[in-house]
């Protein structure tokens, strides 16, 4: 942020020293001019907001145990981090800060001056689901202070003023995409929205879903978590898989493939951990074998189905039984199959229905309501497992067959699914938005994880976990600086804060080397 002040300071200083106003008349040419149609920020701010999410789960991926490293002793395997100017695990804070920023400002303010109600909105939402991310990903941020350019170092706010003003942002988004005076027009939004085409009603259910997700994330504080208004959010929202939050990728050239394809060489080294594995083999909910195991990781060789565990690698397997890549590869590749939602062309998934039913199916449990919960966590399931067979298609792998309707109905008829609401667990609802989080969902899997401390137990229960079969690595394992704890924030981008806006990072502790194992006050109980 320091380095924008710099810009705009020498900007000024230019000016102040010419008093030219020829100098000014560059800015009326016509082929470069001074403001432009606000739909045009969109597109480039959607593609670096999906992107930053993709570049920065190579690692919180690690974390939540999506995969692991095919090798031992992994810095983020081992609940790690990578602290330099190449600046690991900071696309995210690099997105939302730079790269939407002032174009973000700029869109809105354009749209508000030209009533476009629709982009308006819509820019509510990139702001709120912005600082969300970023929020769960590192803890406190710089809100309040974040775009003055009078300052040279930005205080930072706490997490429950940040999600105050996500809240804020997200009913504003609200009442703006209701509106259909002005200038509301879907093909002049449509050209640049890669997401829903300009349609403004899927935004609106869009700001209801991800409001349904802040607020639900207050699952620990007394007083403030309300199930009744996620519920209501939810209900509010996503109606179906139609409805899901999905970026297309055009897969033309290499900066428009997904980032998760073979095409792009991000995943090669990883595989499936034993943790997501044994939550569709049967190991985890009475010997019921999910029918999404064979859609979404492939067999090894050997026909069997393993996966490894955090900070081994593949010790322990033969080669035959080294778990394929995500892809069902050993290697990466142009034009390689791919599958799920791994493929050059894939769509990505943001927010989806199945994941909200299941927030909606948590919130009413931890209200006493099982009734409702039991449904939305069925609800929840059918749709994944359309989902998969949708994103499955869409991916095109010859070797993946459709989730057959008697597969889905039998699972759904099966022991691993509670038919009465008393026999409902905690665990099967946190277990089941794992699968359907799985592969992308990287912040709010991991933000899951956290909110149960990785290894809370079920209530009324001495022994079983909610996340079933979690297992942090031994405190031999850990990173050296973890001080025998896991890890619960990503620490702030370098290039930023450590080198700019160190004097406000050390006043929350942000120097220490344990930094990323403090809890944030989200995961408190309280």
């Amino acid at each position: 942020m320091k380095k924008t002040f710099a810009k705009i300071l020498l900007i000024a200083t230019i000016l102040a020293s010419t008093g030219c106003k020829k100098w000014l008349d560059v800015n009326k040419n016509p082929n470069a001019p001074d403001v432009v149609a606000p739909n045009l920020y969109l597109g480039p701010m959607m593609t670096s907001f999906v992107f930053s999410q993709q570049i920065d789960g190579r690692y919180t991926g690690k974390y939540a145990q999506f995969w692991s490293q095919n090798s031992s002793n992994d810095t983020w395997d081992r609940h790690g981090y990578l602290f330099t100017t190449a600046d690991y695990a900071a696309e995210q804070w690099r997105t939302v800060y730079w790269l939407m920023g002032y174009n973000l400002i700029d869109m809105m303010t354009l749209s508000e001056q030209q009533q476009r109600w629709d982009l308006l909105g819509i820019g509510y939402v990139l702001k709120a689901w912005g600082w969300l991310n970023l929020t769960t990903f590192h803890g406190e941020l710089i809100i309040k202070q974040a775009f003055d350019t009078s300052l040279k170092t930005f205080d930072y706010d706490s997490q429950e003023v940040v999600y105050d003003e996500i809240i804020r942002l997200l009913n504003l988004a609200i009442d703006n995409l209701k509106k259909t005076d002005g200038k509301v027009d879907a093909a002049f939004i449509g050209t640049a929205d890669n997401v829903y085409n300009g349609n403004r009603e899927k935004w609106l259910k869009l700001a209801y879903g991800l409001k349904a997700m802040a607020l639900n994330h207050l699952s620990n504080k007394t007083g403030k978590y309300k199930p009744d208004e996620v519920i209501t959010a939810v209900d509010n929202s996503f109606t179906s898989n139609a409805d899901d939050a999905k970026f297309k990728f055009s897969g033309v050239a290499n900066g428009s493939k997904n980032y998760l394809s073979p095409d792009r060489d991000n995943f090669t080294l990883v595989r499936h951990t034993n943790f997501f594995l044994n939550l569709l083999n049967g190991n985890q909910n009475g010997g019921v074998t999910d029918p999404r195991l064979s859609r979404l990781i492939f067999k090894s060789t050997d026909g069997g189905y393993y996966g490894i565990n955090p900070t081994y690698g593949t010790t322990g397997l033969t080669a035959n039984q080294i778990p394929k890549t995500i892809w069902g590869t050993t290697v990466s590749g142009i034009d390689l199959p791919g599958n799920y939602v791994f493929n050059a062309k894939s769509s990505f998934p943001l927010l989806t229905y199945a994941q909200l039913q299941f927030i909606k199916a948590e919130a009413a449990f931890l209200k006493g309501d099982k009734v409702v919960a039991l449904d939305a966590y069925k609800k929840g399931i059918s749709a994944h497992m359309d989902f998969v067979n949708t994103a499955n298609a869409e991916s095109a792998n010859p070797g993946v067959t459709p989730i057959s309707a008697t597969e889905k109905n039998d699972f759904l008829a099966s022991a691993a699914v509670p038919t009465d609401p008393n026999n409902l667990k905690l665990g099967d609802i946190m277990t089941q938005k794992f699968i359907a989080q799985w592969g992308w969902a990287f912040n709010e899997a991991w933000t899951d994880l956290r909110r149960y401390h990785y290894t809370d137990l079920e209530p009324g229960s001495s022994v079983n976990q909610v996340f079933r079969g979690f297992a942090i690595p031994e405190a031999s394992k850990l990173f050296e600086a973890n001080e025998g704890n896991p890890v619960y924030r990503v620490r702030p981008r370098y290039n930023s804060e450590w080198i700019w806006n160190l004097e406000s990072l050390k006043k929350l502790g942000g120097d220490k080397l344990s930094y990323h194992t403090k809890l944030m006050w989200i995961f408190e109980k309280n």
